[in-house]
């Protein structure tokens, strides 16, 4: 029995860690892809784009471990059946649920694995990314002066440039505005050409300017009026002027200005800031009942003994014994009070909506670092018995099912999510319903692998339709 327990786990580790490898490089790709804009041209060091495709990686650990458990577990029964090893293994007297025990046992310690994963090293991961990831799409491009452009990268200059040569240190057609302190272009400088380079540390960008003039428009000396502006020319054969590159360095945010966001806390964070949120709004409400309560008008009877019944009064009859002056003051009176209740209450109905679908997105985040234990396991079930059904080992067939497995699981818990945030359904069963409806599918299949179903043979099918169109045709 321990020789067979040893295969099934030497079967299922491998196909396990390379569809982890895999999976983990198909979403890496797909997040460079999508920020390759923002990434690429800016400046940055090698290891700044290996930091952030490291943190990246471990942010989709949450969606590539699931499909790897799935797809591994397709793939390691399924090759087990292909081989008519699982036939051997059942015709020793051995049950398909007993030799799934130490499958069971490894998903079981990769899901309590992924559970503590997400609660202790998942939202540090999130908050080393998504800060990182701010400050280099905010950072600016590394491509300082382009051609044909006015460039405004350096403040106080705006800067153009007709045309460079390839290597881009050599500059045609240049053409400088200097900005004065009530922000007026005074100062003009063209060049013929000039070349450009950072000095030690890029810390400045220099640019050695040839055969050129500078213009510069200056109030005059001792002038009680500037009724005229002073113009002076000068040429030159060779000058320089220096550019700070400070603001093109990549400026890290402080991190604890992310730290309020949900996927940068872990459990016990969450829990003490939903409490803190709910007893926020208990309060608000409290205080929505005390502005409210002046607007009320109640009218009280004396209690006497002899009065054992009360009847409401007509309110037509009530106004229709009233002047007409005085049931238009009193009309108006009630209008306006209510007009003044609709005032108070829309700002705070507004921000008790806006507490209320945080705490919702809080809460969410606390139910997710139990389902992704959970959709390991449910798709365990999946898997598993589908590989001995299907009896197909490899990246072909295995793939296909599991990629539509996963997109089930996807979308129905993406769904749940939405409407968990919207406040259309209850917390719990937004973010569970995808694990509530693929575990009893599980369960129908290892039922079905373990009586031996032919649930995918095409050729039943067949016959069952053959038999099905000569009915017919009688």
């Amino acid at each position: 029995m321990k020789k067979i327990h040893l295969l099934l786990l030497k079967s299922f580790i491998r196909p396990f860690v390379v569809t982890l490898f895999i999976v983990m490089f198909v979403l890496l790709m797909l997040f460079l892809f999508k920020y390759i804009d923002d990434l690429i041209g800016k400046g940055f060091a090698w290891y700044t784009i290996l930091e952030l495709m490291m943190y990246n990686s471990a942010t989709n650990v949450a969606m590539a471990l699931p499909l790897s458990v799935l797809l591994s577990t397709i793939m390691t029964y399924g090759a087990l059946g292909e081989n008519y090893e699982l036939v051997a293994i059942k015709a020793a007297g051995i049950s398909l649920r007993r030799a799934m025990y130490p499958m069971i046992v490894v998903v079981s310690i990769l899901s309590v694995a992924a559970f503590f994963f997400s609660d202790y090293m998942l939202p540090v991961a999130n908050l080393k990314y998504f800060s990182l990831l701010y400050d280099a799409r905010k950072q600016k491009s590394a491509d300082l002066l382009p051609e044909g452009v006015f460039s405004n990268s350096f403040p106080g200059y705006t800067i153009r440039v007709k045309s460079k040569d390839p290597d881009g240190q050599r500059l045609y057609g240049i053409m400088i505005y200097k900005k004065s302190d009530d922000g007026n272009n005074t100062t003009v400088t063209m060049a013929r050409e000039g070349r450009m380079f950072r000095t030690m540390g890029d810390k400045f960008l220099v640019l050695k300017l040839k055969d050129g003039v500078s213009y510069e428009e200056s109030a005059p000396e001792n002038a009680t009026y500037n009724f005229r502006q002073r113009l002076t020319r000068s040429r030159f054969k060779e000058t320089e002027q220096k550019f700070d590159l400070s603001s093109f360095k990549l400026a890290r945010t402080n991190e604890s200005e992310f730290k309020s966001a949900s996927q940068m806390m872990n459990l016990k964070q969450l829990k003490f800031f939903i409490d803190s949120a709910q007893r926020q709004v208990d309060v608000s409400i409290v205080t929505n009942y005390k502005l409210i309560t002046p607007y009320i008008k109640y009218f009280s009877l004396p209690a006497k003994p002899g009065i054992k019944k009360f009847i409401p009064a007509d309110k037509t009859s009530f106004l229709k014994s009233m002047k007409l002056n005085d049931q238009i003051v009193t009309l108006s009176s009630a209008s306006s009070e209510i007009r003044s209740i609709k005032d108070i209450l829309k700002n705070r109905t507004d921000r008790y909506n806006n507490d209320s679908m945080t705490i919702r997105r809080y809460a969410s985040e606390v139910q997710k670092k139990y389902t992704l234990s959970a959709a390991c396991i449910a798709l365990f079930l999946i898997g598993a018995p589908l590989g001995a059904i299907i009896r197909k080992g490899g990246l072909g067939l295995p793939v296909v099912i599991s990629v539509i497995f996963f997109l089930i699981y996807y979308i129905i818990s993406t769904i749940g999510e939405k409407s968990v945030k919207a406040g259309s359904v209850s917390t719990f069963f937004g973010m569970w319903i995808a694990i509530i409806v693929l575990t009893p599918i599980g369960l129908f299949l290892s039922y079905k692998a373990a009586t031996d179903s032919v649930i995918f043979d095409m050729e039943l099918y067949k016959r069952f339709f053959n038999k099905l169109i000569k009915r017919k045709g009688n």
